[in-house]
């Protein structure tokens, strides 16, 4: 069964963008390397035809790709957000307890996370730790340096 993923209205609107991008501008490249390929003579010895072929496939893939994440999106609104819990595309601002320093993320889908713009995954370790607390609360999330507690300052959209 596929997963749903749930992203912003900008975050949807940048897939099909690129997946737009992928069938039209990628695909007409990679005809014109084939067929670039395909001029050099004997395709059985030739491997830069073999290269062109091998793209060809993976750039299908890709798009095969997106299409199903496209399939499977969902746009949320973000007025409908509960801000009394962390949930997705929730902007929560979180302490580490040992210390002191304070952090702002915005909880969105795998695709759309971006650490420098202190969007982080709903599948990571922390946006899983901190999904469905409240303000006041403290996440003890495992990650790779070991267990961190976090408190949850405050929830807003």
């Amino acid at each position: 069964m596929a997963k749903v993923s749930y992203y912003t209205e900008e975050g949807l609107n940048k897939l099909k963008a690129e997946l737009n991008e992928l069938k039209t501008k990628g695909r007409a490249d990679i005809a014109r390397q084939i067929a670039e390929a395909r001029d050099k003579g004997d395709l059985s010895e030739n491997a830069e035809y073999d290269a062109a072929k091998d793209a060809q496939g993976l750039h299908e893939l890709k798009i095969a790709k997106l299409e199903e994440t496209l399939s499977n999106a969902r746009i949320l609104d973000e007025n409908s957000i509960d801000t009394s819990m962390v949930a997705v595309l929730s902007n929560v601002k979180i302490k580490n307890r040992k210390n002191g320093m304070v952090v702002t993320y915005t909880l969105v889908s795998e695709e759309e996370a971006d650490l420098k713009q202190s969007k982080i995954s709903v599948g990571s370790p922390i946006g899983k730790g901190l999904l469905g607390k409240k303000v006041g609360e403290v996440a003890q999330i495992q990650i790779p340096a070991g267990l961190v507690e976090f408190e949850v300052l405050d929830i807003s959209r």
